[in-house]
């Protein structure tokens, strides 16, 4: 995605300028910085969005836009905005001159301030106040027939994917998952030729089933072989664009960061299959849900995405000048999902039962009923991360480290590993309060 920065002071155009610097990564295509009345605003963009040029050259408003519906912005008096979901990253704080500053990451944002807060999903900040304009909330359930739900959100994905395939620049992360995979699946047909890209350790799972489903549709499959060694030597960087430390979060990111990374060599933007799960209740631990309180769960994980598996998706693509456009999260798929009943969802203890009949037919029945796979276990990493922690940290250090400034209290000796690289890139920060961390799941009632 783009990347945009500002503060609201005239003639700070070397202070925006240094603010892109940190996040040139986002836009290698070009950058712009211009002075509006209230203030000074840049963008940096990408490939693919070179039309951010004229949203801040006409309007005096930067602005990163994916779609029509996943968006952060600052209009030309300031007022910040951010899409519902929170699939467009941003956050803001004050100079020691008390002026309104704000950035699509952290590291920019650091130029400018060091007190940092993340503008929440569906909120306006004006420059005083903070306004929630739109939320997403649990639906009235649609009870028509089962084949017509089918219809239906099988035209809506259909449609999400649709609006990106235009110049045929796109390929998709594979990682052979029933999410991924319908992405490619639906992509396939508009396409000459549709790129696909894996990574995992050797004889990783996610190797074996993309390589189906690649075959399968006809793709240009690329595979990116990892060996454990190698996640290490990537770590800082990881932690570097991720800005967490939360464990989940950077071991699910490490295969992420390069695919991406052997992505940016062939197309300017990628499909991601993330968050079916959310929206057709895939994780294995909804299932020992009351079925009252399924619908809920639902929502409550949706509305966690934006600082932990969105803020993954985002910063490992935007590390490499890559857009990625998430199918599953497109409005129109997703003001559908929270309509259709949850039983349609998790069926006779089939979980996304309603998302495997919409594809069915597309896929091959391996891929079609493949079972729910965290991604850091189908890419081959297991705990291998967290073992290699409780062998690097003794018990002692961890004790004496796991308490952090802040008040934070770190879970595991694997995520003291990962803060102690995060304290080396961002050293004195001690307010954490705008970092998201991975919910736990929860007792089964």
């Amino acid at each position: 995605m783009a990347g945009i920065a500002g503060i609201a002071e005239p003639g700070a155009v070397g202070l925006v300028n240094r603010m892109l610097d940190k996040i040139s990564h986002r836009g290698p295509a070009g950058r712009q910085v211009i002075e509006t009345p209230r203030g000074t605003v840049g963008v940096v963009w990408p490939e693919l969005q070179a039309e951010t040029q004229t949203y801040l050259v006409q309007s005096h408003m930067a602005m990163d836009e994916l779609d029509g519906g996943h968006f952060a912005m600052a209009s030309e008096d300031f007022n910040l905005k951010r899409d519902p979901l929170g699939v467009a990253p941003l956050y803001y704080g004050q100079s020691v001159d008390g002026a309104l500053c704000f950035a699509s990451e952290v590291k920019a944002l650091l130029e400018a301030t060091r007190q940092v807060r993340e503008l929440p999903p569906g909120h306006i900040n004006d420059g005083e106040k903070l306004y929630l304009y739109d939320t997403l909330a649990k639906q009235q359930p649609a009870y028509d027939p089962p084949e017509q739900v089918v219809k239906e959100l099988r035209r809506r994905l259909e449609a999400a994917v649709e609006k990106h395939v235009g110049g045929g620049e796109v390929g998709v992360w594979l990682s052979g998952g029933l999410d991924s995979s319908t992405a490619a699946a639906l992509a396939r047909p508009h396409l000459e030729r549709l790129h696909t890209f894996v990574a995992g350790l050797s004889g990783s799972p996610d190797l074996e089933h993309a390589r189906v489903t690649a075959d399968y549709l006809g793709c240009k499959h690329h595979e990116v072989i990892v060996q454990f060694d190698h996640l290490l030597t990537i770590l800082p960087d990881v932690i570097y664009h991720l800005e967490s430390f939360d464990a989940l979060l950077v071991r699910s990111s490490l295969m992420n960061y390069l695919v991406a990374k052997r992505a940016a060599d062939y197309v300017p933007a990628v499909f991601s299959g993330e968050r079916g799960d959310e929206l057709f209740a895939g994780y294995e631990y909804l299932k020992s849900l009351h079925p009252a309180k399924l619908a809920d769960e639902l929502v409550d994980i949706t509305n966690r995405l934006h600082n932990t598996a969105l803020q993954r998706v985002d910063r490992c693509a935007s590390a490499h000048g890559l857009l990625a456009y998430v199918v599953f999260l497109d409005p129109g798929v997703v003001e559908y999902a929270f309509r259709i009943p949850t039983e349609l969802k998790l069926h006779d203890g089939v979980e996304k039962w309603i998302l495997r009949q919409a594809i069915a037919g597309a896929l091959p029945e391996a891929i079609l009923n493949r079972p729910k796979a965290k991604f850091w276990e189908g890419a081959g990493v297991g705990n291998l991360l967290a073992q290699y922690a409780d062998r690097n940290v003794s018990d002692q250090d961890f004790e004496r480290e796991k308490l952090l400034p802040g008040g934070w209290l770190l879970d595991s000796k694997e995520e003291l590993l990962y803060y102690r690289v995060f304290r080396e890139h961002f050293r004195d920060l001690v307010d954490l309060s705008w970092m998201g961390r991975t919910k736990a799941v929860p007792n089964p009632s």
